[in-house]
């Protein structure tokens, strides 16, 4: 099965405490459900594009597990104290199988 990755991008966040508030509950959330964050913080560089955009990146075993994950209770309380405080997208993908040994 393949791994797969929650990917969240955001443009602006428009009131920082009300993300700080949505951070603070949906880390736990999202690790309770098997999640493991790969980025989580300013881009280092964009060399094409904006270098102060914030990004996430969390790994998962499988897609069903993402999905779990985002729809879960927890993780629901948590964006609803977000509200409209931040412009962002939500993205999920799935890895590329891996090529087998030649």
């Amino acid at each position: 099965m393949a791994k797969a990755y929650w990917v969240t991008w955001y443009s602006g966040i428009g009131d920082l405490s009300a993300h700080a508030r949505y951070a603070a509950l949906a880390g736990p959330a999202i690790e309770g459900c098997g999640g493991t964050f790969l980025v989580r913080g300013m881009s280092a560089a964009a060399p094409e594009g904006i270098a102060n955009e914030r990004a996430v990146v969390v790994e998962f075993e499988s897609l069903r597990q993402a999905l779990a994950a985002y729809n879960s209770v927890e993780y629901q309380a948590a964006l609803a104290l977000l509200g409209k405080a931040a412009k962002r997208e939500v993205r999920f993908f799935e890895a590329a199988p891996s090529k087998p040994p030649s």
